[in-house]
């Protein structure tokens, strides 16, 4: 083959080998721009997700405050309110008997109602803490639950062990409602008449929270308590499942969704 057309045939052949060079780049480009627009329309899609769960749980805690609102509103209608109205009409009744001289008498009534009053204080001091104790706001989720078990050690004689501090990872609102929550599965625990209770809470792997409240009672528990405890997990828009403990007894497990404690920080 003549020089010439070797060097052409070279020619030819590098220039095929670049093209085809160029054109895996090109291809090779695309592709990872089509990989980043992928990645990035997937995170976007998570965020909208993430995003969409945090406005739901923003929704359920709202209603949940207005349900609580109606239920206080009636307990305080039905309870205290009614108490007062009768300790007002005793202090009447007191009054009169002074007027007319009859002074034991109205020493006998102003006594009755005096305990009355006390009865109404203590109601309402019980109501205040279990809707959202003080030290919760100023101490702490850890310490607003270790008050409640020390009230139901004092008062039951129950012994009451607690692991919360990973509670804490929550924000307020959510922390108010685990509280609640715990509240009333600790309330329900109490009437099966345990001799140890306790309360722990620990991080899942996905990031979410689960709670357990165990208890060696005896007692059957009831299908309207337990509704009352999943009513309030649903709030959280967390589940609610019961367990045999593993020495008699239950396990009540709470389990708190992922996207909650990451709303919460």
């Amino acid at each position: 083959m003549p020089l010439r057309s070797r060097s052409a045939s070279r020619s030819s052949i590098s220039s095929a080998l670049l093209a085809g060079a160029a054109l895996g780049a090109l291809a090779a480009a695309v592709l990872g721009r089509g990989r980043r627009r992928s990645a990035e329309a997937r995170l976007v899609a998570e965020a909208a997700e993430r995003e969409a769960e945090r406005s739901l749980l923003a929704a359920q805690l709202v209603t949940a405050e207005q349900d609580e609102r109606r239920r206080l509103a009636l307990i305080l209608h039905d309870g205290a309110l009614q108490s007062l109205s009768g300790i007002a009409l005793m202090h009447d009744a007191a009054l009169a008997a002074l007027e007319h001289g009859r002074a034991d008498e109205a020493k006998q009534v102003i006594q009755s109602a005096v305990e009355h009053e006390r009865d109404v204080i203590q109601t309402l001091r019980d109501l205040s803490f279990a809707i959202e104790p003080v030290i919760l706001r100023d101490r702490g989720f850890a310490a607003a639950v270790r008050a409640l078990a020390d009230q139901i050690e004092q008062a039951r004689r129950i012994g009451v062990t607690l692991d919360v501090g990973a509670g804490e990872r929550l924000g307020e609102k959510a922390q108010v409602a685990l509280y609640q929550t715990i509240r009333e599965a600790l309330s329900q625990a109490v009437r099966r008449r345990p001799g140890q209770i306790s309360v722990g809470i620990e991080v899942q792997p996905d990031g979410g929270v689960s709670a357990a409240i165990a208890d060696d009672g005896v007692e059957e528990r009831r299908g309207a308590s337990l509704e009352a405890i999943r009513e309030r997990a649903r709030i959280l828009g967390g589940s609610v499942s019961i367990e045999p403990g593993p020495h008699g007894g239950t396990v009540v497990l709470i389990a708190v969704p992922a996207y909650v404690a990451a709303a919460a920080q």
